[in-house]
């Protein structure tokens, strides 16, 4: 008895097994990355505020390039070498009647006598840098979306910037030293939007706002350190050269513990290298992924991804973001916003050296108050939304610049007003510059992402290298340039989409798709 139980019990067993094997396994679930952040690997969690930190860094050594040109282009203080009443320029005074102060060394005004009719080539230099950086950011925007991906591109524009910028500290001629600033420009126009891309896409999308506005903070503290850093190394040749060394140790000790970002492995069809970074990701932020949770990009079907849709993801280019009508406006909408953000930020912020007051105070105060316009921009970033926050920086700054521009007299008082006037224009226009950034990076999908930054970026260089010419125009014209340039963004920003809590997209695809529905 007890022996035909055992059987049928053995038979029992048998036949459950034998029916459990037939049954298919379940399905994998696959995720969109965003998703995946958000319910299984983290949004911002330890691994994401590593990564974020050491990535942005490398806006520090934006600074560095860009802002070193205060200093090594100054004009220096000045001497009658005999008694008697000295005249308030050196023009027309005989060569031997006068000396600098600091000598010939101090700068390359000083070295190559860039004054009286040789003092356009101080803004020629300039403009050669800001050209360098309009195409440097849309081919490295371009190489960043395609086989060199984010963190292969940072790596190069960091290389260049190291390399070019001890090139011009040997310059033996002024021409020279304008090529060499084209060439450093051409690499620092791809580092802000490589890092600030590389920084942002492994955050989730609650999180990717404020921790996209925060990247300026970087920027603003690197120029605050060239303030001290230029006030130590007096001599242009120096200082080129102490400001270009940190880009290449960012390289050798920075570099090698920054992933690629695991977007863009999932749109090169890597997704066995994106999911074991949204592993590791997950490990490190204290979560775990199961087995049976996988990526997908957004355009894909859950039963099969066709062979055409991954030959979009992997071939996208500016030319797929023009031939989308939606993504056209908006294209050309940033590009116009970014241009005249661009004439205003750096108008006012070359008016530091026509301030006639101590140079490394005066760039140090003007950076610490730019910090002010970011936290209040972040605070505000996912309360009021990006496009009300960018139409009412950009209105602020244009007002108070056109309150300026009507403000007469040169009495002290005016002067005073005047200044108060600049202040609060660039401080509405520091806060719009910051959230162009995050807002650009979420109306593309990732597979156009840092081409379309590109195409931006360069709108902004044009705008960089237009702005000395409007500075040179006078006290009072700049002014009404800068307020309408801000009023007329103000306008254009009420054209845009909101993006606030709207899922980051993958693909072309995807983003018709998903603004369908969310309109829906």
């Amino acid at each position: 008895m007890a022996e035909k139980e055992t059987n049928r019990g053995s038979d029992l067993q048998a036949s459950l097994l034998s029916s459990s094997a037939l049954q298919p396994p379940s399905p994998a679930q696959r995720l969109a990355i965003d998703d995946m952040l958000r319910l299984h690997a983290g949004e911002f969690g330890r691994w994401q505020l590593r990564h974020f930190v050491l990535t942005t860094l490398a806006w520090a050594l934006e600074a560095f390039h860009t802002m070193v040109m205060i200093f090594a282009d100054r004009e220096p203080a000045w001497r009658c070498r005999f008694a008697g009443d000295c005249p308030p320029e050196q023009c027309g005074i005989p060569a031997g009647a006068w000396e600098w102060v600091e000598g010939s060394a101090a700068s390359t005004v000083s070295e190559w006598g860039l004054i009286c009719g040789q003092r356009y080539k101080i803004g020629l230099s300039q403009s050669a840098f800001f050209a360098g950086c309009m195409v440097g950011a849309g081919i490295f925007g371009h190489l960043s979306d395609s086989f060199l991906g984010r963190k292969g591109s940072l790596t190069i524009v960091c290389i260049l910037n190291a390399i070019t910028g001890i090139l011009t500290s040997f310059s033996p001629t002024y021409w020279f030293y304008t090529a060499f600033r084209f060439l450093n420009g051409f690499g620092t126009g791809g580092v802000g939007l490589c890092a600030f891309v590389l920084a942002t896409e492994p955050i989730g999308p609650s999180k990717r706002g404020v921790a996209g506005m925060s990247t300026f903070y970087f920027f603003s503290t690197g120029i605050a350190i060239l303030s001290g850093v230029a006030y130590l190394f007096r001599t242009w040749r120096t200082l080129f050269v102490v400001t270009s060394l940190p880009s290449l140790l960012f390289v050798l000790l920075i570099i090698p513990f920054i992933s690629e970002s695991p977007r863009w492995y999932l749109i090169r069809r890597q997704t066995s290298k994106a999911m074991n970074l949204m592993r590791a990701i997950a490990r490190c932020n204290g979560r775990e992924i199961s087995p049976e949770v996988t990526l997908k990009l957004d355009d894909e079907d859950d039963e099969q991804n066709s062979k055409e849709s991954a030959q979009k993801a992997e071939s996208g280019s500016i030319i797929d973001v023009l031939r989308s009508r939606r993504t056209r406006l908006r294209l050309i909408l940033m590009i116009c916003i970014n241009f005249m953000c661009a004439v205003v930020y750096y108008g006012l912020t070359l008016n530091v050296v026509n301030l006639k007051t101590n140079l490394y105070l005066s760039v140090t105060l003007n950076s610490v108050a730019e910090m002010p316009a970011y936290v209040i921009t972040a605070v505000l970033l996912d309360r009021l939304g990006r496009k009300p926050l960018g139409i009412g920086t950009m209105l602020l700054s244009g007002v108070f610049c056109l309150i300026g521009f009507f403000i007469g007299g040169a009495g002290m008082m005016m002067k005073t007003l005047r200044m108060v006037c600049g202040v609060i224009g660039i401080f509405g226009m520091a806060a719009m510059y910051n959230l162009l950034f995050i807002y650009t990076a979420e109306l593309f999908p990732t597979v156009v992402r840092n081409a379309a930054l590109g195409c931006v970026t360069q709108a902004s260089q044009l705008g960089a290298i237009l702005a000395p010419l409007v500075v040179v125009a006078g006290q009072s014209l700049p002014f009404a340039v800068f307020g309408a340039c801000g009023i007329a963004g103000a306008l254009l920003t009420c054209f845009l989409p909101e993006t606030m809590n709207k899922p980051l997209y993958d693909t072309m695809v995807g983003l018709e798709g998903g603004e369908r529905n969310f309109v829906r």
